[in-house]
């Protein structure tokens, strides 16, 4: 069992190195920013943990971030229960994503994909929807990226195979797209 001061230190090391793929981080920011100012919407999805950061990150858009500005179209596909049930028990869990992707999306739109692993299927799917709609994809991931990356415009990959710290290191990023869009897309609502 770790102490706090192990876990804490390996949480600096894996911010340490996200500076290697800062460039990809940045890249993906301007991405966002693009996606906005020329009136397209954010999609997220994710499981688990990942679930709950796109939920966390949508919230961010739509309400506000650090400033009171306008609601910015974001849609985290993790919240609707009757739908996630109903596709899940009637179709598969597999295309749950990518129905939403299919009946949200649209070309210009913007699929922000999370899995840790880069394996998960209903994530790859969605990402593949989302290319034949003509959204650009951002992938989260971690480890050596997994199957998502080649479904993906951007790629972000957390430089870890520890699913604590992957996680981690997306709310960082998540948050940093956050301040980033309300920088250059965001109208005070005053």
């Amino acid at each position: 069992m770790k102490t706090f001061i192990s876990v804490l230190e390996d949480h600096l090391e894996m911010v340490k190195n996200l500076a290697a793929i800062n460039g990809d981080i940045e890249a993906a920011g301007d991405l966002l920013v693009n996606t906005l100012n020329q009136g397209g919407k954010i999609l997220l999805c994710g499981n688990g943990g990942s679930a709950a950061d796109c939920q966390h990150i949508a919230a961010e858009l739509v309400v506000r971030y650090e400033i009171d500005r306008v609601a910015l179209p974001a849609l985290a596909l993790t919240t609707d229960s009757s739908i996630l049930t109903a596709h899940s028990n009637d179709v598969g869990f597999e295309s749950v994503f990518s129905r939403q992707v299919e009946a949200f999306g649209q070309a210009g739109d913007c699929l922000i994909a999370i899995s840790t692993s880069g394996k998960s299927p209903n994530i790859i799917k969605a990402a593949q929807v989302a290319q034949q709609k003509g959204l650009s994809v951002i992938a989260m991931t971690g480890g050596n990226g997994g199957q998502l990356l080649p479904h993906a415009s951007i790629g972000i990959v957390v430089p870890s195979s520890v699913t604590a710290r992957i996680q981690e290191a997306h709310i960082l990023i998540g948050h940093w797209w956050c301040g980033w869009i309300e920088g250059h897309c965001a109208k005070s609502s005053s």
